[in-house]
């Protein structure tokens, strides 16, 4: 029982990594893009 509690728990955490590492990619992505808006 803990064992497939574990397995769950480690997926869930693994998609919180990659969406959160896509957001920070698009978070710099938007903020490079606003700046350059800003300064021209």
């Amino acid at each position: 029982m803990a064992e497939q509690e574990m397995k769950t728990a480690n997926e869930t955490y693994a998609g919180f990594l990659s969406l959160l590492k896509t957001g920070t990619i698009l978070t710099v992505i938007v903020a490079a893009f606003v700046v350059l808006l800003i300064a021209s």
